[in-house]
């Protein structure tokens, strides 16, 4: 079932590019939503003549990759899997997850996209490391890090393990996810981290049944998002608290953060 969800969602992507009418807006009952997202947001063919071709084309042949916590599935670790595929990639590839920890640094390059990484809800696999902004830099700081379009993420737990900021050591920003490709998704992941932990850097990007906590700016960048149904927690800490720090600069950008029903 969990694999069956994210092979739906990665088809879904934003909501604006397959509403069957994108003037109706979200209830304003919360009950009322899952239907709402259901009802306009439909499966691939139904709605293939309202896609980008390329997306149809991507997800005719989808790609299966199996991995495993211990390094026993079909690659060592989740970066052995996204370096097996080819630059300029133009098919779905699938990234099944194990539970369990995967402690490592992962980045999905711009030449690389159609990539959906999953994991089982009922036991969510934890992608973890610990970057922080003086080694490696703020927005290079993060878990995991994506640069390429149509990426799809679902039942994940991503999280930077670096210690939480006191206010008097420079570079401890330590970002859990960096996401800058265009037409993204998130379903039911957790963010987890103290300072900058989500970067909504650019692009349009839909969160939707998600959990995202922090200290200080911990969701912050220029991108064009939705954030659907997601629970937002402050970290509590003697120091003051922002959720949010959207990085436009006028009024004519066309980029912001739009909460629906979020709590």
């Amino acid at each position: 079932m969990a694999l069956n969800k994210a092979i739906l969602f990665s088809t879904l992507l934003f909501i604006p590019l397959v509403l069957s009418d994108d003037t109706v807006p979200a209830p304003a009952d919360k009950a009322q939503l899952n239907s709402w997202f259901e009802q306009n947001v439909q499966p691939l063919a139904s709605r293939k003549d309202t896609l980008d071709p390329a997306l149809v084309a991507a997800e005719a042949n989808p790609r299966i990759i199996k991995l495993k916590s211990d390094g026993s599935g079909e690659f060592k670790t989740i970066a052995d899997a996204i370096n097996s595929i080819p630059n300029d990639n133009t098919n779905r590839v699938i990234i099944s997850l194990g539970p369990g920890n995967y402690t490592e640094k992962i980045k999905i390059e711009r030449n690389k996209p159609f990539i959906t990484i999953i994991g089982d809800p009922n036991n969510m696999p934890t992608l973890v490391f610990d970057g922080n902004a003086a080694k490696y830099g703020t927005v290079e700081s993060a878990t995991l890090i994506v640069e390429s379009d149509y990426f799809n993420a679902a039942n994940l737990i991503l999280a930077n393990s670096a210690p939480r900021p006191n206010g008097d050591v420079k570079g401890a920003q330590a970002l859990a996810v960096r996401i800058g490709g265009d037409k993204a998704s998130f379903y039911n992941c957790k963010f987890l981290g103290f300072q900058d932990t989500l970067c909504d850097d650019k692009g349009k990007h839909l969160f939707k049944d998600c959990y995202i906590e922090g200290t200080v700016d911990f969701i912050f960048g220029n991108g064009k998002s939705i954030y659907l149904n997601v629970e937002l927690h402050v970290i509590p800490g003697d120091q003051q608290a922002w959720i949010t720090a959207q990085a436009r600069h006028t009024d004519a950008e066309d980029t912001g953060y739009s909460f629906v029903h979020c709590k």
